[in-house]
């Protein structure tokens, strides 16, 4: 029957799933177990070659006849240097074939192992495409190979066709007890002009990551999909959605999902803070046609431009429901109702700062956030839609945030352009605020609470893990940068032109934020430093996270929240569980 090893029955089933049937097999044992498989499996069209020299021209002969892909499979040894003259006439003729080279673990890989090749490099013209499969021991090893046969075998036909490389690594099993072929996801790439799948009947979404300003023509469309197919719109500051069925993702990053399903998640954009992972179903919208499998929940990929894909889909005469997008936002306003009303409660913190400085930002203005905290905090706000958000998610590391909102305000001196940083990203790339050509239309707001605030929540893996304060000798930069002086950016401030305001509580934060904001040019560039204490950082998200589960009754809410203050919050959060407690009553 087929073998026990799960890479050869995945590699199997999706080579029928795309369709690829017919095979040249050259003799060997490292490959045994793929070829006693498929030769079991009754359905590929099997040929046999004992010189792999022969055996890739062969392919080239039968590729080019039948118009049809070709999978070629040799043993470990150096077999596979026999492929290449085949596989470099495949190459210069774009012809589809698929080399599966059998491999013991690479590990072994100069342990002076028998019949071990080196595959990790290829030459650049025997192969589009090369990828290596490991043994699979694990889920993600399992979602691994899935994505890389995949993805190799979409490149077949991509940009006029070519043959693929898959690096198959061996257990040599000896079990060949499996019956059946297991179920395996398969990816689709869908390009411009071909006829599109079927709409899911179930609830859909679209998910927005890092974008560019978007085209009048890209939003209308869009819009159009969501009243057709009762769709909406999840997206974070550095998407630049400005429609009208869009819905801020950061406070469900922070809360969870409730009680609400979405079947099919249609992705555009580039690397988001966010995570939208409860989605059945994901389809990618991108011209450049890659596999982006970030939810892991990929099953097509449309290489199109995205005003193509939802005109496509649309007819402009029809007039559907928005009955999802009501519920979606009704929980997202629920959210927000509760922070405004535990606002005092609130402690002075970043995603307080963020709530009550979000609305006040002047219309047509520019902000740029740094990585990570600064970025989820104003994902949970909707600002106007005249504004557009970017961030560094590109990297997705804290350096460079001060630098790109420079360069960006040399574009437009008539527009306000703000920064929005952490203390740590802030002094990672403080050096940019000595060039000579900052103007007076930049603003910069530095949440200073004297280390890396990403490693002191319990949102991420640090604390997770149960570290504590321990984090804060090596790993969350504590003591760093003059902790917490408030002489040092003031003076480095004022001394490089800026203007420079600052705050310790609720009360002188409004103060300055009023200047901050304000919608006129000033003479002087701005510098806003706002000093908080790493405990209420922290404290503010973990109160926000007792808030946002309203799937629940009332009465657990109001459980849950005393039960997380007490753990978390210490005596202060019992203090605001028990307000929260009588507002409820």
């Amino acid at each position: 029957m087929y073998s026990s090893e799960r890479n050869v029955q995945m590699l199997l089933a999706l080579l029928k799933a795309h369709k690829i049937k017919k095979m040249v097999l050259s003799p060997g044992s490292a490959n045994a177990s793929f070829v006693a498989s498929a030769q079991y499996d009754g359905e590929f069209e099997l040929y046999s070659s004992v010189d792999e020299r022969s055996a890739a021209y062969i392919a080239c002969g039968l590729a080019e006849e039948s118009q049809e892909p070709v999978v070629i499979c040799c043993t470990g040894a150096t077999a596979s240097r026999n492929y290449m003259p085949g596989l470099t006439e495949a190459y210069y003729r774009k012809l589809p074939i698929v080399a599966v080279t059998a491999t013991r673990p690479i590990a072994w890989l100069g342990q002076n192992r028998d019949q071990l090749i080196d595959r990790t490099v290829i030459p650049n013209d025997i192969a589009v495409k090369s990828v290596h499969l490991p043994v699979i021991l694990n889920e993600q090893e399992e979602w691994e190979c899935n994505l890389k046969i995949n993805d190799a075998l979409m490149e077949l036909y991509r940009n006029g066709r070519g043959p693929v490389h898959i690096n198959l690594t061996t257990s040599y099993s000896l079990d060949f007890s499996v019956s059946k072929l297991p179920q395996e996801r398969v990816i689709q790439r869908i390009n411009f002009g071909r006829e599109l799948p079927k709409l899911s009947n179930g609830n859909i979404a679209i998910f927005v990551g890092a974008h560019s300003a978007w085209s009048e023509k890209l939003k209308v469309a869009v819009e159009s999909f969501c009243e057709q197919y009762n769709a909406f719109v999840f997206y974070d500051q550095t998407s630049n959605y400005t429609g009208k069925y869009g819905i801020p993702c950061g406070l469900f990053d922070i809360g969870g999902f409730p009680n609400l399903k979405i079947d099919l998640l249609i992705h555009l954009g580039n690397i988001s803070a966010s995570w939208p992972s409860s989605a059945r179903e994901i389809w990618r919208v991108n011209s450049d046609g890659e596999i982006r499998d970030t939810y892991q929940h990929l099953t097509k990929v449309f290489e199109m431009q995205e005003e193509d894909f939802f005109m496509a889909y649309c007819d402009y005469y029809q007039i559907g429901q928005t009955t999802q997008y009501e519920k979606w936002h009704a929980v997202y306003n629920l959210r927000i109702e509760a922070m405004q009303n535990y606002d005092n409660d609130m402690a002075f913190s970043s995603l307080w700062i963020a709530q009550n400085m979000h609305k006040n930002m002047p219309k047509n203005s520019i902000i740029h956030f740094g990585i990570l905290n600064s970025l989820r905090c104003w994902n949970c706000f909707e600002i106007d839609h005249s504004i557009r958000g970017y961030s560094n998610t590109g990297g997705f590391g804290i350096d460079g945030g001060v630098s790109s909102l420079i360069g960006a305000s040399f574009v437009d001196f008539d527009k306000i352009y703000y920064g929005i940083f952490g203390d740590l990203a802030f002094f990672y790339d403080m050096n940019s605020l000595g060039n000579k050509h900052i103007a007076s239309n930049v603003r910069i707001l530095v949440v200073n609470n004297g280390l890396g605030g990403e490693f002191k929540n319990s949102l991420g893996n640090v604390q997770k893990a149960g570290l504590g304060d321990l984090a804060n000798e090596y790993i969350s930069a504590y003591g760093h940068y003059g902790e917490k002086s408030p002489e040092l950016l003031k003076h480095y401030a004022q001394d490089l032109g800026f203007q420079y305001l600052s705050a310790t509580d609720k009360k002188s934060f409004f103060v300055a934020m009023k200047e901050f904001t304000a919608t006129e040019h000033k003479e002087k560039p701005m510098f806003f430093e706002v000093f908080i204490d790493e405990q209420e950082d922290v404290s503010a998200l973990d109160l926000i996270q007792s808030l946002a589960d309203f799937s629940e009754s009332e009465q657990n809410v109001i459980k849950k929240t005393k039960k997380i203050a007490k753990n978390i919050l210490g005596r202060k959060g019992v203090k605001i569980s028990q307000k929260i407690m009588r507002k409820n009553d």
